[in-house]
């Protein structure tokens, strides 16, 4: 004899709803990850300030047209740079990526005019980090099973953790009383 499931009407709806509910859960849980990111940074240049500092303004006129540069040169003459960037990530997690990055330079003669400007973007050069956190040192780093099995300074530093003096043998703690 094969038995057979029936499914009643209020079954269906049941299931219906769980699976509503599921889609409705999963979706939410889903776009909540797709949080794209864009972040504006550094000095945004706008057409009205760029036209108030033509070729022959002065130093002065320069700063109170533009503000304070990003960085300055000096080599030959001086030169102020206006920097800006604009980097994405589409998940919170990831890494930001430079997408646009615009410079502008104004340079100067011996006497503070400007004698040209220049607007430089991410097709014009490189991107680079301008701030490295980590200072490359010769040598290796070891880990710290590596320097056990070396006999470095973290083999010394266990040895004396479980007693072990100059002579090799562990110490009796009763004998140091």
């Amino acid at each position: 004899m094969s038995l057979k499931k029936r499914y009643f009407k209020s079954d269906m709806k049941f299931f219906s709803s769980a699976a509503i509910a599921f889609i409705i859960a999963s979706t939410s849980a889903l776009s909540g990850c797709q949080t794209s990111t864009v972040l504006n940074g550094g000095y945004v240049v706008d057409q009205q300030s760029l036209d108030l500092v033509p070729e022959g303004s002065s130093r002065e006129q320069v700063l109170l047209s533009l503000g304070t540069p990003s960085t300055t040169a000096t080599f030959d003459g001086e030169v102020f740079y206006y920097i800006s960037q604009r980097r994405t990530r589409a998940v919170a997690f990831q890494k930001l990526k430079v997408v646009d990055q615009t410079v502008l330079a104004i340079y100067f003669d011996k006497n503070g005019v400007v004698t040209r400007r220049a607007n430089y973007t991410l097709q014009d050069g490189k991107v680079f980090d301008t701030i490295a956190r980590v200072t490359p040192t010769g040598g290796k780093e070891l880990t710290f099973l590596q320097q056990m099995l070396s006999g470095g300074s973290a083999a010394s530093a266990a040895r004396s953790l479980f007693g072990g003096g100059a002579g090799g043998t562990p110490q009796n703690p009763s004998s140091l009383r």
